[in-house]
């Protein structure tokens, strides 16, 4: 009779309680679910295709960058025109459907593009060597510098319906817009690639991108 024992692998009472699994397994799981933490982490939200926070931390400080731009262009202005309610002009003749198009190229454009162009790089050069730092460098200026300039001047065209004119504009703007670029974004991109953590690219590009979106959005108000 096996009351109390439950006979065989019973247990007590007949209470048969799972076997306590290896650590190793445990740690085997543990492991797979911390990688796939980190891979929803590096994705900018929760395993979702679109990078969410990526776009929004873009589309925020583009709106910035222009913000900037248009209150310092109407402040040039009213103080040569020796305005006294400058102050006023200021608040009150803000252009809000270029702000608009100026945010939603961050939000739609700027910040997911980027991220995946950010993996891509980090997929393809993982070595955090001096020859892939400079790799990274070169390609962000000869491949993303003249892709954001032409998508961004294309997007500026098309909400003004004025694609006839984005050639006009490609031949006069475009390329010393690049130069100037060159200047700013290089050493940016070197601490970028060198110091920042991927999660984090974006963002830190995006928040040096305020100085650019100014200098930017005041080249496409011309």
């Amino acid at each position: 009779m096996n009351v109390l024992g439950g006979g065989g692998h019973g247990g007590l009472w007949g209470w048969n309680p799972s076997p306590r699994k290896p650590k190793q397994q445990r740690k085997r799981r543990f492991d797979s679910k911390s990688q796939s933490s980190n891979s929803v982490e590096a994705s900018g939200g929760a395993g979702h295709w679109f990078p969410l926070k990526q776009a929004v931390t873009a589309g925020s400080l583009v709106l910035t960058g222009d913000t900037i731009a248009q209150l310092s262009q109407r402040w040039t202005k009213a103080k040569a025109l020796n305005q006294q309610d400058g102050k006023d002009a200021l608040l009150s003749d803000h252009d809000w459907l270029r702000a608009l198009r100026m945010t939603s190229y961050g939000f739609l454009l700027y910040g997911p593009g980027s991220y995946a162009w950010y993996q891509f790089l980090d997929h393809s050069l993982p070595a955090t060597t001096v020859g892939n730092l400079l790799l990274k460098v070169l390609l962000n200026q000869i491949v993303l510098g003249p892709t954001v300039i032409a998508v961004v001047f294309a997007w500026n065209n098309l909400w003004q319906r004025k694609l006839s004119q984005l050639p006009d504009k490609y031949r006069r703007d475009a390329f010393p817009t690049l130069l100037y670029g060159f200047r700013f974004w290089i050493p940016v991109s070197l601490l970028n690639f060198w110091v920042i953590p991927l999660q984090a690219r974006v963002a830190f590009m995006s928040v040096g991108s305020i100085f650019w979106n100014f200098c930017l959005s005041s080249t496409l108000s011309k």
